[in-house]
């Protein structure tokens, strides 16, 4: 069974950090796309950032290029996503999002999300 599981949101005021994690389990990881994608109420979810399985690459949304950094580490198994310089516009609900080749497929999972909530 597949499970993605998020953690590290919370309440934070504009300009602070908070650091994201999600615990990949029953998939290999390290053949995985990891993205954190997030969704505002009234909002379509959007991608975040996404980084490649072997994090030689990384791409990020414009609105969060320069404060926010996405890293993985294979051997925990584990995505973050590190956000500095928090906005009240960078309030939703976060999403950890795995893709990655099994049988001939493409495998797609989501965690159950973490909410992060910039206000002062």
């Amino acid at each position: 069974q597949v499970q993605l599981v998020e953690s590290g949101g919370g309440l934070v005021q504009p300009g602070g950090s908070l650091r994201l994690s999600c615990v990949a389990s029953g998939l290999t990881f390290s053949r995985s796309d990891m993205s954190w994608y997030r969704q505002a109420p009234g909002k379509e979810r959007e991608l975040v950032a996404r980084i490649s399985s072997t994090g030689g690459s990384a791409n990020y949304v414009d609105s969060v290029k320069g404060r926010f950094t996405i890293s993985r580490d294979n051997a925990k198994n584990t995505v973050y996503l590190q956000m500095n310089s928090l906005q009240p516009e960078d309030t939703a609900v976060y999403y950890c999002n795995a893709v990655g080749p099994r049988g001939g497929l493409w495998y797609n999972y989501w965690g159950q999300g973490t909410q992060v909530t910039v206000s002062s």
